[in-house]
């Protein structure tokens, strides 16, 4: 089963962490996605049935987490 890991440092990860959480729980046909961190540290973990899987949850989970960050970015202003 492929696996991709994606860990995110900074001070802005414990807010994409409660942002990223909600699609986490959905489901992804074919794939398991768990998100974990502690601190400025967020851990992605996406497991899934094939590669093709694998890349569409990956560029999901990190358009995701970059529009979050724009945000985040964009209110701290």
């Amino acid at each position: 089963m492929p696996r991709a890991e994606i860990r995110i440092q900074g001070n802005e990860a414990p807010i994409l962490r409660k942002a990223l959480s909600p699609e986490a729980g959905r489901e992804i046909p074919g794939t398991r996605v768990t998100i974990a961190g502690r601190g400025t540290t967020l851990t992605l973990t996406i497991e899934a049935e094939d590669a093709g899987a694998l890349r569409a949850a990956v560029n999901s989970y990190l358009r995701w987490a970059d529009v979050a960050a724009g945000v985040v970015k964009e209110a701290r202003a």
